[in-house]
């Protein structure tokens, strides 16, 4: 008897474990939906408090924050909730929807919040920050519930937390890397902003809809709801080290985020990978330990050697860069092109090499001890307040990291020396643990220890400016500037080519423009010649954008200007822009009012009007950087014009295709009812819009020219002359209407160019001809026969010189030989096209 009473015991333990299990493979399939809808909607949310709080670390902090503070809450409060419930699966079924329906609604609030947040902050001061963080604080809220409230549902068994817990944890986190993936490749290329927000309202009610009808063939829970009990002491610091191990996890990703983008990209795509990445490794360390969570002896001294390797290992990685990692991504997008994939997939085969060399394996030592922390920190009869507690204290942890280190660690420390205080710190972590365990073998504690000390080893020995310099300009040139800070990177470097040395500017390892002849051209260009040609009597001028401050500087040249103002983002640049010729000193100079913040940020928040607002931001590709070419910006910069002010947007012409290109242009269009396109260089040109017809005076003309600050400013460039000014001329409205055709425009909810294709390669080629096809004779008042003649002589030296570079990308050695030789022969003394062809 007693047997077979052990028997079907057993059978019965048999039959329980496999419901266990099939049970927590259907919840984890629930959970991949709901976590890939929660990454969407925290992608949308951030890009959106961009537009409302301004493009800068303000924004993501804010959103991250925010995002990661509901997070915690909903994990405390509903996960006690979910103790107390008979039937659980049922409740998880209820938040999904709530998600759905809050989540659209949060998007399409945010979306409308920018005009009022300005108003609110300008009134009430910091307060008006509660506006975004409970647009995006509620719903996530929410979303914090779904894991506790969901494993509640398939386990109320404390021994078999850590293997369930685990389990969906892993499945939550796939998830969110798939929403990453979706929403950077897919959605919002496809759909925009409200229709990405709609598409993760629809994975929330499939995981609604698995989670009602799991509920139909499960009963309600008939165990005892158990009694409140207060923690024990090692349940309470089990939680405080998780939660530090979430900040110095976050942390990791604000100095990754710094610190990898120079060997990759700062187009979307590539920040997608390696987030992609970072949560692919949190899923394979959570997945493969949650098999044997809940048999190890010794969870202590587990979660201690996991939590100090991944810390080393994080410092080690930076530590070790260097050329290597180039050539391994150019083998692995060689690779992939010839076996016939896209350009797209090839620049995404470099980001994953980077991403899988620094990223991946520390993360999934951090990803391993999740089960670990939930065996530690569980009671029986508590699975959903200590499911919810885990998480919790986790994300609180994660929000002081990414504060910490973006606000006081980077920028007092930089990035070598702040991933070094983290691993020390997750030594420190692993080190009270073990001394905290009971059973915590004496081999691992020694080994805890030698993994702090060789992290601390590795912390004082690696110099502070090795990222600097890996940057790729420095190799054969000097670095002259190299600050790190809460915005990102700023480094300037020497060059040295044949016409002299010049210095070029990269911000976050990417190089952004310098001071050589053609940047002095066109951003000379891009003040002065809207200035010129202005109708009335232009006194005030904004330019978007410092750099190198050459377009501010030339400002300092017009005599009439009365204000000028320059919004710039980072201080890195302001500082750096004293390093840069041919920029009259602009940031130092009283006469130029520099204002730390996001050009569209200070639109909104400054009624201030102008006679001129020059736009030169980062090329449109750039993640984040789009919506300064919007047409919902364009409106937001018309309004902020005198009656007869002018926007003069730079169009750089080989960063996007050429029907990004159209797409740039009709976003422009569909706001300026008058708008003309110049070529200020061979790679760049420039639109001017105005709400006003724009009547080019020669006399008026000519008359500014010849203001001697001005005309020595410009005849430095090649511009001494009205004929040579007009010559950059290129067509009015109904050229640039047939050049941009039927093409949708760029707005915000729909911001397809930073989700475009790669770009071709030589695109130049292509949409530099068929802009100048575009030609028509500007429209000139007080000209004369003689004056066409010389304007005319002037653009066929310009036609002609962009002939040879044109030959030259074409790779026609011969035929540019011939061409340089016409070129020097007919307009030699032109400093611009001296300066190309080498002439002293």
């Amino acid at each position: 008897m007693p047997v077979a009473s052990t028997s079907r015991r057993s059978k019965a333990t048999t039959r329980s474990t496999s419901q266990s299990r099939s049970s927590v493979t259907l919840a984890a399939l629930l959970l991949v939906a709901s976590g890939a809808a929660a990454l969407i909607y925290q992608v949308l949310w951030i890009k959106q408090l961009s537009l409302v709080v301004g493009v800068e670390v303000y924004a993501i902090t804010a959103g991250i924050s925010a995002f990661f503070s509901g997070l915690a809450l909903g994990g405390l409060w509903l996960g006690r909730r979910a103790d107390r419930l008979q039937r659980p699966m049922r409740f998880y079924a209820v938040l999904e929807l709530a998600v759905a329906v809050v989540g659209v609604a949060a998007t399409w609030a945010l979306g409308m919040a920018a005009g009022p947040f300005a108003r609110m902050e300008n009134s009430i001061g910091l307060l008006a920050w509660v506006l975004p963080f409970a647009l995006v604080g509620v719903p996530a809220v929410l979303m914090g519930g779904t894991l506790p409230v969901l494993v509640r549902a398939v386990t109320r068994d404390v021994e078999s937390i850590g293997r369930a817990g685990g389990q969906l944890y892993a499945a939550n986190t796939a998830g969110a890397i798939v929403g990453t993936l979706l929403a950077a490749f897919l959605l919002i290329p496809a759909l925009g902003i409200f229709g990405s927000a709609c598409a993760a309202a629809v994975l929330n009610l499939v995981a609604a809809g698995g989670a009602f009808w799991l509920a139909q063939g499960s009963p309600a829970s008939d165990a005892p709801v158990a009694t409140v009990q207060s923690r024990k002491g090692a349940a309470y610091l089990a939680l405080v080290l998780y939660a530090i191990a979430g900040g110095i996890a976050l942390g990791y990703e604000v100095v990754w985020s710094q610190a990898i983008v120079q060997f990759m990209s700062t187009r979307t795509f590539a920040f997608a990978v390696v987030l992609a990445t970072y949560l692919g490794g949190l899923v394979l360390g959570s997945a493969l330990y949650a098999r044997r969570a809940d048999r190890i002896s010794d969870p202590w001294g587990a979660f201690a050697l996991l939590i100090a390797g991944a810390g080393l290992l994080a410092l080690l990685e930076i530590a070790g860069l260097g050329r290597w990692l180039i050539q391994l991504q150019t083998q692995a997008e060689a690779a992939v092109l010839a076996m016939g994939g896209s350009a797209l997939a090839g620049m995404c085969a470099r980001f994953a090499v980077v991403a899988l060399s620094i990223v991946f394996l520390p993360t999934t030592l951090l990803g391993a001890a999740f089960p670990l922390a939930l065996r530690l920190v569980s009671e029986q009869g508590h699975v959903g307040r200590d499911v919810g507690s885990v998480v919790a204290f986790n994300t609180l942890g994660g929000i002081v990291g990414v504060m910490l280190c973006g606000f006081v660690l980077v920028p007092q420390l930089g990035l070598v020396r702040t991933l070094g205080v983290l691993a020390v710190l997750a030594a420190l972590v692993a080190l009270l643990a073990v001394l905290r365990g009971e059973q915590v073998a004496i081999g691992k504690r020694r080994a805890v220890i030698a993994l702090g000390i060789a992290s601390l080893a590795v912390a004082l020995l690696t110099p502070a400016d090795r990222l600097a310099k890996l940057l790729p300009g420095a190799r054969g040139s000097d670095l002259v500037f190299y600050q790190e800070g809460r915005g990102g990177t700023v480094a300037v470097v020497e060059q040295h080519k044949r016409q002299g040395n010049f210095r070029r500017l990269y911000i976050q390892g990417v190089s952004n423009t310098g001071d050589a002849m053609p940047s002095l051209r066109y951003m000379r260009l891009q003040a002065l010649l809207p200035l010129l040609i202005h109708n009335g009597e232009p006194r005030s001028a904004l330019v978007i954008g410092l750099g190198t401050g050459i377009t501010a500087g030339a400002l300092l040249r017009y005599p009439g200007l009365e204000h000028r103002v320059v919004a710039e983002l980072l201080p890195g640049v302001v500082s750096a822009s004293a390093l840069f010729q041919g920029n009259y000193n602009a940031a130092s100079d009283p006469r130029l009012q520099v204002r730390l913040r996001d050009g569209r940020r200070e639109l909104l928040g400054n009624p201030q009007t102008y006679d001129l607002i020059t736009l030169e931001p980062p090329p449109p590709s750039a993640a984040g950087v789009v919506n300064l070419y919007s047409r919902d910006f364009y409106q937001l910069a018309s309004s902020r014009l005198n009656p007869q002010g002018l926007v003069a947007q730079w169009l750089p012409l080989p960063t996007q295709n050429n029907d990004d290109s159209r797409a740039l242009v009709q976003s422009f269009l569909d706001v300026f009812p008058h708008a003309s396109l110049w070529t200020t260089e061979f790679h760049e040109m420039l639109l001017v819009g105005s709400q006003q017809p724009v009547q080019l005076d020669l006399a008026r003309i000519s008359q500014r020219l010849q203001q001697p600050d001005v005309l020595s400013t410009l005849s430095a460039v090649g511009i001494d002359s009205p004929a040579s000014l007009l010559a950059t001329w290129v067509t009015d409205r109904a050229g640039l209407e047939r050049y941009a055709g039927t093409t949708p425009a760029v707005t915000d909810d729909q911001p397809r160019i930073e989700y475009a294709p790669w770009v071709r390669s030589d695109e130049i080629i292509r949409v530099l001809p068929e802009l100048l096809a575009l030609y028509s004779p500007p429209p000139l008042q007080g000209d004369d026969s003689l004056f066409r003649l010389r304007l005319n002589e002037q653009r066929q030296r310009l036609l002609r010189f962009y002939q040879v570079g044109l030959t030259a990308y074409r790779g026609q050695r011969e035929t540019w030989a011939r061409q340089v030789r016409e070129v020097a022969r007919d307009d030699g003394q032109n400093p611009y096209l001296r300066w190309f062809l080498g002439m002293p």
